[in-house]
């Protein structure tokens, strides 16, 4: 009887012990589940200097927009698209902005993510920055000079759109792949004869150090600022996707009306004075456009380009990375 008891003692144990194991689990589950039952999910967005995320950041609102729907934000700055797309590749944030090319690199090389929306056209919001004191008068003393630029970023196109408009074999010039960082201080102390380079970092550049402009995007790119996330997030949480584009629709709306400010809301964040911020917020479109057939077809054509210079190992259909 005694031992009968001992092995009902020892069974009651073990169930008790697999419950709270159970018990733990379920627990764990819902930390990361839906926002219905009073939990919430994490959307982690990657976001870089300046831009309209940026600015939504920086202004408020999507935190208590996405809170409605059961959802809380991570932020993670990145110091370019190229950067930020491979962070989205490995799973590391969900939904992210940058540029044209960044996106048909990344595709490439088999990022799953999906076009959800873009800014209206910026061209003059990149360009090519020559030192205040340059030879450099065109196109043609571009020749042999070392150029920088993010490989794989928005002025990596520039420069091939602006060079082939000159008449000028991308293979003339010398590409130096650089971050921002690193590029403008190449740029400063001579390393490099040129810079292809985005807004901020543009006008912060052109207005420390006189830096002359040989060209910007004006009848080469369209230069739009891409929305994008990653597969599973986008067919798995549409409506966080469509909250987070109607908070930078309202994000933009502000901030198109009240450019000083927003210069003076970016400043301390970005570590860069007012005056360049106000020149560079002059320089872009605003708005959120949903991505279109029209949309697809010029990242077609970006994509093509680069696959014919052997910047992409094949030719890729763009049409893939578009929620169906």
């Amino acid at each position: 009887m005694a031992k009968g008891i001992k092995v009902r003692k020892s069974t009651l144990k073990i169930a008790l012990a697999v419950l709270v194991a159970a018990s733990l689990l379920v627990i764990a589950a819902c930390g990361s589940s839906s926002g219905k039952n009073g939990d919430s999910k994490v959307v982690r967005i990657g976001y870089q200097k300046y831009a309209s995320v940026n600015i939504m950041k920086e202004h408020g609102g999507l935190e208590e927009r996405l809170e409605k729907i059961g959802y809380k934000v991570e932020w993670t700055e990145f110091p370019g698209g190229p950067q930020l797309l491979e962070a989205l590749n490995v799973g590391s944030i969900d939904f992210g902005h940058t540029g044209e090319a960044p996106p048909i690199f990344a595709q490439a090389a088999g990022a799953p993510l999906v076009y959800l929306a873009h800014s209206a056209e910026s061209p003059k919001a990149e360009s090519i920055l020559l030192p205040e004191k340059s030879d450099i008068k065109s196109a043609a003393d571009l020749k042999g000079k070392k150029i920088a630029l993010n490989k794989g970023s928005n002025v990596h196109y520039l420069l091939v759109k602006y060079l082939e408009s000159q008449g000028i074999a991308y293979s003339d010039v010398e590409v130096v792949y650089l971050p921002p960082a690193d590029a403008r201080a190449a740029f400063e102390s001579g390393n490099v004869d040129a810079w292809v380079i985005w807004e901020p970092f543009y006008s912060a550049a052109q207005l420390a150090v006189n830096a002359r402009v040989l060209a910007d995007g004006t009848g080469l790119v369209k230069n739009y600022e891409f929305y994008l996330a990653s597969r599973s997030f986008a067919e798995k949480n549409k409506e966080a996707v469509d909250a987070i584009l109607a908070q930078l629709e309202e994000s933009d709306k502000w901030a198109v009306d009240n450019q000083p400010e927003v210069a003076k809301l970016l400043s301390p964040a970005l570590g860069i004075d007012t005056a360049p911020l106000e020149q560079a917020l002059s320089h872009r479109g605003w708005g959120v456009i949903r991505v279109n057939e029209e949309t697809i077809a010029a990242q077609q054509n970006i994509a093509d380009t680069f696959q014919n210079l052997g910047l992409i190992p094949e030719k890729l259909n763009v049409s893939e990375a578009v929620l169906k």
